[in-house]
């Protein structure tokens, strides 16, 4: 069974950025505006106005749900691990097998909160996930170098 995050503060993300002085009122209001017309996350429509960087939007989450932030950049990873998750699921996702210890799977990913990811995971790999945040271009990177070879 999937366990909700420990700590959550009920702010909302474009509250937090706004407080932390990421982004304007002003950017909060047109990137909302722009997620009600066309849908999407709020952080990457901040990140596709330019409003935000994937980092700052990943480190909000953190503060928001308490997840683990963890960058992926030079980071190794077993290639038995990544290949307990599909390439496909991995990348429809946006996530990566990080850590194996026992039943218990380490995932980064960009969105911590799409709990029927989880439950998939936990279905193909009959382990108990456990969820890092990571920025959406950092996992690709990651699906892209340690899938290359065995897609």
């Amino acid at each position: 069974m999937i366990t909700p995050p420990r700590r959550m503060i009920t702010k909302k993300l474009g509250e937090l950025l706004v407080e932390q002085k990421i982004i304007k009122e002003s950017e909060l209001q047109k990137a909302l505006q722009m997620q009600k017309e066309k849908g999407g996350l709020l952080g990457s429509i901040l990140v596709l106005l330019g409003f935000a960087t994937e980092e700052q939007i990943a480190q909000a989450l953190t503060t928001q749900y308490g997840f683990p932030y963890l960058p992926l950049k030079n980071y190794e990873i077993d290639q038995e691990i990544v290949k307990l998750i599909p390439r496909n699921v991995a990348e429809q996702y946006a996530l990566i097998a990080i850590d194996k210890v026992g039943n218990s799977l380490t995932v980064a990913m960009s969105n911590p909160l799409n709990l029927h990811a989880i439950e998939d995971i936990e279905l193909i790999t009959n382990c108990k996930v456990q969820t890092f945040v990571s920025t959406q271009s950092d996992i690709k990177a990651i699906i892209i170098r340690y899938y290359a070879t065995n897609p």
